[in-house]
């Protein structure tokens, strides 16, 4: 049963919002206030909905308990008050479910970043694999995928890929696609038919905004270098590609994809910024140990999720236990969704037995 209490704090907090959001704030205020509007929104239209159904449903009770009802006024009554129960029961779940501890990244954009693992020229392959099912899942959901840094395999594929994936709710969809992925298949080259296993890693960070992560200039050490291709060639004669150390943390990034120097650095920015937030979110989550517990997996990148098997035309996710023989669609991105959404209910199954302790 839902307190009434608890949907009553949600509803003054939107109020409050919108109050907030009507006094002229700052603009980085107005920018974190309407993002918690956004989210809230949705879930307030479901809990006024359920406030009154319940409301109707007391109407209805009241008119059934007089014993001077008229005959087919009771008949009505009672078919109204069966349709009223069957919504109560959906729109109660919805609630449930909306008022979860929320991910305050979810609705962020993410930084999708592959590479290859253990297995050389045939991981490398898998890498590109990989990251093309993203790409596809990306174009189904309408979302943008945009190339930030790129290294190619020797045969094809990538040793690694970073990408900016941008569109609604991508993080909440994306986030439990951290892990290695590992896969089982006879390579090209494999003249004896034999089965190989090769492995490659996928981290998904959630972008973070200006808002997110303050960023010191004098906190930075940017270094121009000349780019360069395969085998060490210079792709160009200037010093374009760009590399910048947050010195509080050391981290690292890198850009060389783009002949304009300008360019290069807001992608690199743009990297730094989603690295800094995950350290920073990683840091939050280890202080809050149960709630980790709580996480599909550990959420540790080197944690082997999920497993492709080609000669069986099978994809297991180790995390929850799913096999699904849709290896094809899966690979083409078009089944990910499935496995993407059984992670998802598992995870609030997770979270609402939590509750219920």
């Amino acid at each position: 049963m839902l307190a009434r209490s608890k949907l009553d704090t949600l509803l003054d907090r939107f109020a409050e919002l919108e109050h907030r959001m009507s006094a002229n704030p700052d603009p980085s205020a107005y920018v974190k206030l309407a993002r918690e509007y956004a989210g809230l929104e949705p879930l307030v239209a479901k809990v006024r909905a359920l406030l009154k159904a319940q409301d109707e449903m007391t109407e209805v009770d009241t008119l059934l308990a007089d014993p001077d009802i008229d005959p087919e006024m009771k008949e009505l009554a009672e078919a109204e008050r069966h349709e009223i129960i069957e919504s109560l029961g959906a729109l109660a779940q919805d609630v449930r479910l909306g008022l979860l501890p929320k991910d305050e990244a979810d609705a962020n954009d993410a930084i999708l970043e592959v590479r290859a693992g253990t297995g050389g020229d045939e991981a490398a392959l898998f890498a590109g694999h990989l990251f093309r099912m993203y790409q596809r899942f990306a174009e189904l959901n309408g979302w943008k995928v945009e190339i930030l840094s790129a290294s190619e395999g020797e045969v094809g594929g990538f040793k690694e890929v970073i990408a900016s994936v941008s569109g609604d709710n991508v993080f909440a969809k994306m986030k439990f696609e951290s892990g290695v992925h590992r896969v089982q298949r006879v390579p090209a080259t494999e003249s004896g038919g034999r089965i190989h296993t090769s492995a490659a890693t996928v981290a998904v960070l959630p972008q973070a905004e200006e808002v997110d992560v303050d960023v010191q200039e004098s906190d930075l050490r940017i270094d121009t270098f000349r780019a360069s291709g395969a085998g060490g060639q210079h792709v160009n004669t200037t010093d374009s590609a760009v590399r910048i150390t947050h010195l509080p943390t050391n981290i690292v990034v890198s850009v060389q994809d783009e002949r304009s120097q300008h360019k290069n650095k807001a992608r690199a920015m743009q990297l730094l910024r989603a690295r800094i937030y995950d350290v920073e979110r990683d840091r939050a989550a280890d202080e809050r140990t149960e709630a980790r517990r709580l996480q599909v997996g550990s959420g540790d990148r080197s944690e082997r999720i999920r497993t492709y098997n080609f000669p069986q035309g099978r994809v297991t996710d180790h995390r929850i236990g799913l096999t699904l023989y849709k290896l094809d669609q899966i690979i083409a991105g078009e089944a990910l969704g499935e496995v993407i959404e059984a992670l998802i209910v598992d995870h609030q199954a997770s979270l609402l037995a939590a509750e219920e302790e």
